[in-house]
């Protein structure tokens, strides 16, 4: 007899390992996902800028004169930045702002800049804090209270007083001599001695009594 053959071993099942996960080199992926990813640094480099930056003008309230780029807003409105006050055209009228219940002053300066040599006015401007307006302009021009919000730099439309915009059971409401106006309020005429109110917020937070009158002082 011849010697016993021996058994052959089993071979163990052993899966194939997973194929490596394969990328694309840097200098061949999609242009993409660079952007990408540049999109989503300058996304948080705007926000650390931001952050420590002050409102806008056309932010929150109260907003200042806003005298940087007078210039320019000037020219983007096709009014001139003069040497001097108009005296072809003199009126005066006065603006009441109520944001959310509260009276809000219309600061002084406003379209009066200041160059490094010398002085210059927008024929709209304000000289205080009382409210009152002034059209000083070299020709006999209708103007309207769009415009004046043009030469201060804050933001005004049907629905929007700076970044107060209708919505949630606020308005915006604009008023002379104590009638409502309906409509787009930045089309309202600066006529001599105008009562003008905007009212920005709920029902209950309009003023008790709206203005309809303002006591100018003598000569004005």
């Amino acid at each position: 007899m011849g010697a016993p053959r021996q058994a052959k071993k089993k071979r163990r099942f052993r899966p194939a390992p997973p194929p490596p996960r394969w990328r694309l080199p840097v200098h061949r992926r999609p242009f993409w996902a660079g952007i990408a990813v540049g999109l989503g640094v300058s996304a948080a480099l705007l926000v650390l800028v931001f952050a420590g930056r002050p409102s806008s003008p056309s932010a929150n309230a109260p907003w200042g004169a806003n005298r940087t780029h007078l210039r320019e807003r000037l020219r983007a409105l096709g009014l001139p930045a003069l040497p001097v006050e108009g005296r072809a055209l003199h009126t005066h009228e006065h603006l009441d702002l109520y944001l959310n219940g509260t009276h809000v002053a219309v600061p002084a300066g406003i379209g009066i800049g200041i160059d490094p040599s010398r002085r210059f006015f927008s024929p709209l401007h304000t000289h205080d804090r009382t409210g009152i307006l002034h059209v000083e302009s070299p020709t006999r021009t209708a103007y309207t209270l769009g415009q004046f919000f043009g030469v201060w730099g804050v933001r005004l439309s049907a629905k929007c007083i700076g970044s107060y915009c209708a919505g949630g059971g606020r308005t915006l409401q604009a008023f002379v001599a104590g009638r409502p106006v309906n409509g787009d309020p930045t089309v309202i005429p600066l006529r001599r001695h105008a009562e003008i109110v905007l009212a920005y917020g709920t029902r209950p937070d309009l003023p008790k009594r709206i203005p309809s009158s303002y006591s100018f002082p003598a000569g004005d």
